[in-house]
């Protein structure tokens, strides 16, 4: 081969690799998921439509379990990133499709934060979910700089007809928990999470899906 082939050549293999590289960044590293905002009117309560799910059907990690949020258009968003207006009444419903864990820490069985410091569980209401004594909490919706934690009770393991493709159908077997709360006056980002850990297959339970924006993390970007 001569020299100028083999320059070719090389040529050739690195912006083969270049281009798998930017692939891989694109794909990966900078593909977020989207900021879903709502916006209050004439001094009405924003509703706030989610569900946890046992997947997340990404081609990155379609076994991961995840949030998705309905838009104010009435399209469901695997994001874990909203925005609310400040000094809001959030009226939020939870559908929870993911199976029961009993809790490493009773403390995150405690319904805190909310108005009236209760949730309805299928439209029980209720201060606190027992973790032991039957199916308990499959995650916790937690915003912890608000003083909110909102267990959310999980289907049995042995329901042979378990969500398998997000975002589940309201036909799949599940839970629902209502709540409301309201947000800060003043602007500011405040993380939110599952306590419940999660990850399978990683240190703990804390990584992966856990740990992940998009998935059981997220922010709730308050704005005047």
């Amino acid at each position: 081969m001569s020299r100028t082939a083999r320059l070719s050549a090389v040529l050739a293999a690195a912006v083969v690799i270049g281009l798998a590289l930017a692939f891989l960044v694109i794909e990966y590293l900078l593909a977020g998921p989207p900021t879903v905002a709502f916006a209050a009117t004439a001094g009405q309560p924003v509703n706030l439509i989610l569900q946890a799910d046992p997947v997340s059907s990404t081609k990155q990690h379609p076994d991961w379990v995840s949030y998705f949020v309905k838009s104010p258009g009435g399209d469901w968003v695997r994001s874990t990133l909203w925005q609310l207006p400040a000094a809001t009444k959030v009226n939020v419903t939870i559908e929870s499709y993911d199976t029961c864990t009993p809790l490493r820490n009773p403390i995150w069985s405690q319904i805190t934060g909310t108005d009236g410091g209760m949730a309805t569980i299928d439209g029980k209401a209720t201060s606190t979910v027992d973790s032991w004594g039957a199916c308990g909490p499959g995650h916790t919706f937690s915003i912890p700089d608000l003083g909110i934690n909102i267990p959310l009770v999980g289907i049995s393991p042995a329901d042979t007809k378990i969500c398998t493709d997000a975002p589940c159908k309201a036909t799949d077997p599940h839970h629902t928990i209502v709540f409301s709360f309201t947000t800060p006056s003043a602007p500011g980002d405040y993380r939110w999470q599952c306590f419940i850990p999660c990850g399978l297959g990683f240190l703990d339970g804390n990584g992966g899906p856990m740990s992940t924006i998009g998935y059981m993390t997220g922010f709730i970007k308050v704005v005047a």
